[in-house]
């Protein structure tokens, strides 16, 4: 176990995948999913009083009237899907994680509320649909390397009716600048969010070029021992308008979040709004 660990200890390539799937693991995506349905926490998802304002505030903007059908990709356990659809959009939800899928189709169902929800990968994108508007909501964009990024703006536009609108968010060089690098461990007795046995956790913030940060977390347990990594890559408002341009977007606004906030030098997040000119493509 020991060279495997000095072997997980060295500096991965950019954008290494993780090896593990822990949003498909059965124990992590449970922990995940507490984590998303926790009002009060703003890890997997923004707390609750956030997300209204959120969805009241893209909803004056981008009102159902005149964008009736919405994407919302990583929708996760559905909390923002079924915001807009009380609203009045048609919705659909697409997740990579089976547990929050499932749990957004059963509430969903126990609300008598018609959201089509699917489990797919974003690079694979295939709804075979059309959409007046597509939100892509706490910077899981910043979340892929800069090849799948161009991939997902790709999908993202097909999937998109001409003079449709894409709304998402990502981390600035605020973030990027208080990020800070180093090494911690913990050791839990017993169930903690990575396995429910005893087990140690190494945690490790890395800072790469391209302003880009990484949060690796080797997780120790018996003879079991993975690592996880979580990519970000932080932007300028400019670097961003060019990846959306050079994607095909025109740019209609910027903004300092989702909420509709003003973007300025100590805005942690830039949320962009594009369009999908009817005239290109």
């Amino acid at each position: 176990m020991f060279n495997e660990l000095q072997k997980l200890l060295e500096l991965p390539e950019l954008y290494q995948e993780t090896e593990a799937a822990f949003w498909d693991d059965d124990y992590i995506s449970k922990q995940m999913l507490q984590a998303h349905l926790d009002p009060d926490f703003n890890g997997a998802s923004r707390k609750l009083d956030f997300i209204e304002k959120s969805v009241s505030w893209i909803k004056e903007i981008l009102p159902p009237q005149c964008y009736p059908s919405l994407l919302d990709l990583g929708c996760g356990p559905g909390l923002y899907t079924e915001r807009f659809a009380n609203c009045g959009y048609k919705v659909t939800g697409v997740d990579f994680s089976r547990r929050s899928i499932a749990y957004a189709r059963q509430s969903a169902e126990e609300k008598s509320m018609v959201i089509n929800y699917y489990q797919q990968n974003y690079l694979t994108l295939n709804l075979g649909a059309h959409f007046d508007l597509i939100t892509m909501i706490y910077c899981d964009y910043g979340a892929l390397s800069a090849a799948n990024r161009r991939i997902v703006l790709g999908q993202i536009y097909h999937h998109l009716k001409p003079g449709g609108k894409l709304l998402f968010d990502v981390f600035s060089m605020e973030k990027y600048n208080g990020f800070q690098e180093g090494q911690t461990w913990d050791l839990f007795k017993s169930a903690g969010f990575w396995r429910e046995k005893e087990h140690v956790v190494l945690n490790r913030n890395c800072k790469y070029g391209d302003n880009v940060t990484l949060e690796q977390m080797i997780v120790a347990a018996d003879h079991d021992l993975k690592s996880y990594y979580l990519w970000n890559s932080c932007f300028t408002e400019a670097a961003l308008i060019q990846e959306a341009e050079e994607a095909g977007f025109q740019v209609c606004s910027v903004y300092g979040d989702v909420a509709g906030n003003p973007c300025n030098e100590k805005s942690l997040t830039i949320a962009i709004l594009l369009e999908k000119q009817p005239d290109c493509k």
